[in-house]
């Protein structure tokens, strides 16, 4: 073995991964003097804690197809997907389009407008639980709205969600939750634990108003839920009177209809985000017809909804030229197979190469866990190394690919065979380049 061998093999991870670090900061200098600028004003130069990461974030200067470039004229193919909410890429021709055309006609209008109509046309037609929708700004506020009805329609106060889980902002719960979560009383459930799940239900059932739920735990690293278990919420919601409310936030892009359409489980309200609204500031929530009736105006004793934007013109307009002109049902269930592809191709690498490493998800959703354990719960994705997946994500800038720190990717519609393939083999490079300090199997 010669001299150069045994010192990359007695190297260790942390050593590896602070040259990586300095590497990216000596090739990203104004990156980080934007980053320097903004803690002058924000806290910690952030608004937004997700996109924060050592040791110090890019700063994108554009977007163009499934690409982005950033302050210091690296370019990269973006696999982040904005969250799920990039589903069109960056400015697709047809949501650019719409666009334009809402912008000839006027913003702020303060008035009800024709493209809103059809927005929630389009929506109740694709998921069964939806019959009637009213539209918020975000995820977040669409999950606090579905919650405040759930709570209205029952007189009960109590809301079950899930260890680990994220529903926005105010609604989250890694770690069992934060202080500064909505102030609701809340009940924790065990994600894929039928049993102490099932326990808890009959246990609170006469104060629980709701169920609120992801079909695939994305925040916490793209866990997909058992459909016995999702099985179990429903029948449990259904024989106590519970709304059960399905986050498809992020898993409305599974199908034509979203997860509960590829599960075949009906919820009794739905919440969106993301790309229905093109790729706008966009939430919306909606359900069965006597659960959300409590919001029509023209009725006495109604419930006000406000929300000065919740049918801004421009959303309106993207949201209608995506869904009816870009992602059809028959280009969702074409993204859905893609991504099962891409996944069973990366674990395909990682197993052959030897390394503790695997992508969980479905569909077009994923996230890169650096452990071998199974991964069902947050408690199991808690066991993954976090420093490895640093090191990857460094890595992976370093050719050209932009995915979550976290190691969560979304694909976008704009993401092409050849850029997977050109993916792949950077994973390929990567797990045998790092191959003396990445863990084994």
């Amino acid at each position: 073995m010669t001299t150069a061998a045994i010192i990359r093999r007695n190297r260790s991870l942390e050593s590896v991964l602070d040259e990586a670090r300095e590497a990216y900061a000596a090739k990203r200098p104004k990156s980080k003097a934007q980053h320097e600028t903004a803690r002058t004003v924000m806290p910690g130069g952030n608004t937004r804690t997700v996109l924060y990461h050592g040791p110090f974030p890019i700063c994108a200067a554009k977007g163009a197809g499934a690409y982005m470039t950033d302050l210091d004229g690296h370019r990269y193919l973006n696999l982040l997907g904005e969250y799920t909410a990039g589903l069109f890429g960056h400015s697709h021709p047809v949501i650019r389009a719409a666009i334009d055309t809402a912008l000839d006609g006027g913003v702020n209008l303060g008035a009800h407008n024709a493209m809103e109509a059809e927005l929630a046309r389009l929506v109740c037609a694709r998921f069964p639980s939806i019959e009637l929708v009213r539209f918020t700004n975000s995820g977040t506020e669409a999950n606090l709205m579905a919650l405040a009805t759930a709570r209205h329609a029952t007189g009960r106060a109590k809301v079950m969600v899930m260890k680990g889980g994220y529903h926005g902002g105010l609604l989250y719960f890694g770690g069992g939750g934060i202080p500064i979560n909505a102030p609701y009383p809340f009940v924790l459930g065990a994600y894929n634990d039928i049993s102490a799940t099932r326990a808890s239900i009959r246990q609170n059932a006469a104060e629980l108003a709701a169920i609120l739920v992801e079909p695939m735990m994305g925040s916490a690293g793209c866990i997909p839920a058992d459909k016995a278990f999702l099985v179990m919420l429903r029948e449990e919601a259904t024989r106590a009177g519970i709304v059960l409310i399905f986050d498809e936030v992020m898993t409305s892009r599974f199908s034509g209809g979203g997860a509960q359409v590829l599960d075949g489980i009906t919820p009794d309200m739905t919440t969106l985000g993301k790309y229905v609204g093109g790729g706008m500031s966009f939430g919306a929530f909606g359900g069965h017809r006597e659960l959300m009736r409590i919001y029509d105006p023209s009725e006495a004793g109604s419930m006000p909804h406000a929300g000065t934007f919740n049918n801004n013109v421009l959303t309106m307009a993207a949201g209608v030229a995506g869904m009816s002109q870009v992602f059809t049902p028959a280009v969702a269930a074409q993204l859905h197979e893609r991504g099962e592809v891409l996944r069973a191709r990366l674990n395909g690498i990682f197993a052959d190469a030897g390394v503790a490493l695997q992508m969980v998800g479905r569909s077009s959703l994923m996230s890169l866990h650096a452990t071998a354990a199974e991964i069902r719960t947050p408690g199991d994705a808690a066991s993954s190394n976090d420093t490895v997946k640093e090191l990857i994500f460094l890595d992976l800038l370093e050719r050209g690919f932009y995915m979550a720190r976290r190691g969560f990717i979304a694909l976008s519609l704009m993401v092409t065979d050849t850029d997977l393939d050109q993916f792949a083999a950077a994973i390929s490079a990567i797990t045998s380049d790092r191959a003396d300090v990445l863990p084994r199997r």
